[in-house]
């Protein structure tokens, strides 16, 4: 018998591969912000989403329904794209936003302000350490200091400070770019 074939996920049937089309459709915008704070081309953040969402189908049969679908695909994407960006470093590539790099993040028809405060967070993304740039992430979408916590395993006052010295550094980097 083959070592690694005790560790094999189970292959999902035809019920539970329309039940993951469906999960993935109506929480796509998980996938494209994920890509987007971590790559940083367009076909960089198209690979990326494509690995996110293979790695997503390969652990679907592990996915604990009794849990929030939204919290288990954070977790696993945050933990495909920090591992996108560690090989990307390691190969010493560099970290260029393109031209459409703010229209992946929904930036299209925005007012000249509010692309350059978009600007000023795709260069803050790009500064930060993966773990405070996955909570700036997680906190862009709109989750809660708790459901923070609970997508990356830490306490949901470490969320709350965290989150406070990102906005002091985001204030920071602000105040830099007007001067």
């Amino acid at each position: 018998m083959n070592p690694s074939a005790s560790f094999a996920m189970p292959r999902p049937d035809a019920t539970a591969a329309a039940e993951f089309e469906a999960l993935l459709a109506a929480h796509r915008g998980i996938l494209v912000r994920i890509a987007a704070g971590y790559a940083f081309t367009r076909p960089d953040r198209d690979d990326l989403a494509q690995e996110i969402a293979l790695q997503l189908w390969r652990a679907f049969p592990a996915y604990d329904r009794a849990r929030p679908f939204s919290t288990w695909m954070y977790r696993v994407a945050l933990n495909v794209a920090l591992s996108h960006r560690r090989r990307a470093h390691g190969r010493g590539e560099e970290l260029p936003l393109d031209a459409d790099g703010l229209d992946a993040v929904g930036a299209r028809d925005v007012d000249a302000e509010t692309r350059e405060r978009l600007a000023l967070v795709q260069r803050a993304l790009r500064a930060f350490a993966p773990l405070d740039r996955a909570l700036l992430l997680l906190h862009l979408d709109g989750l809660s200091h708790a459901a923070i916590g609970e997508v990356l395993g830490i306490s949901e006052s470490n969320a709350a400070t965290r989150l406070g010295r990102i906005r002091q550094q985001l204030r920071r980097l602000d105040a830099a770019g007007a001067s």
